[in-house]
């Protein structure tokens, strides 16, 4: 894991966030080789939350990646509960923070489908091997159905120890 993804997390974290990571690094987590260019999470879209991570990241220059002009993050309550997904660019990388995992659903859900893992130093958490695999079975993008085969690989070794 990067440097300035592990500093993201940990500002996270440290911020109270309450997120799970998901997507290209729950992988990399559970030993998939495969690359990923952002931090996946999956949090709490509560108002309170959301906005804890926003303080989290201000002084990073976050903004809105997918909307016309490349908006600064600029949070309020009443914009918070008008939120699914916020992608963003920050000085030190992607993060795309979504509401609802496909074939796990909401937070809480993904939440109860996830493990803590330490992570130099860093107590995160992380969907959970079986998990993971449900999610890019549902997703079913090329880059999911290449990641699935070495993921389904490591729970066979898993299991058969």
């Amino acid at each position: 894991m990067s440097n300035d993804f592990l500093n993201l997390l940990e500002r996270l974290v440290q911020a109270g966030v309450d997120f799970v990571i998901v997507g290209g690094f729950a992988g990399v987590v559970h030993g998939c080789t495969c690359v990923t260019q952002d931090i996946d999470i999956c949090c709490d879209f509560s108002p309170a939350n959301l906005l804890a991570l926003q303080k989290a990241i201000s002084d990073l220059d976050p903004v809105h990646r997918m909307t016309p002009g490349r908006k600064m993050l600029a949070l309020s309550e009443e914009a918070c509960k008008q939120l699914k997904n916020l992608y963003l660019d920050t000085t030190m990388g992607q993060l795309d923070c979504l509401s609802i995992i496909s074939g796990l659903g909401d937070f809480d859900q993904v939440k109860q489908s996830s493990e803590p893992v330490e992570v130099e130093g860093i107590t995160i958490r992380v969907l959970s091997l079986n998990a993971l695999i449900e999610a890019k079975k549902t997703m079913n993008r090329p880059r999911d159905r290449q990641a699935l085969l070495q993921l389904e690989a490591i729970k066979k070794l898993k299991d058969s120890k």
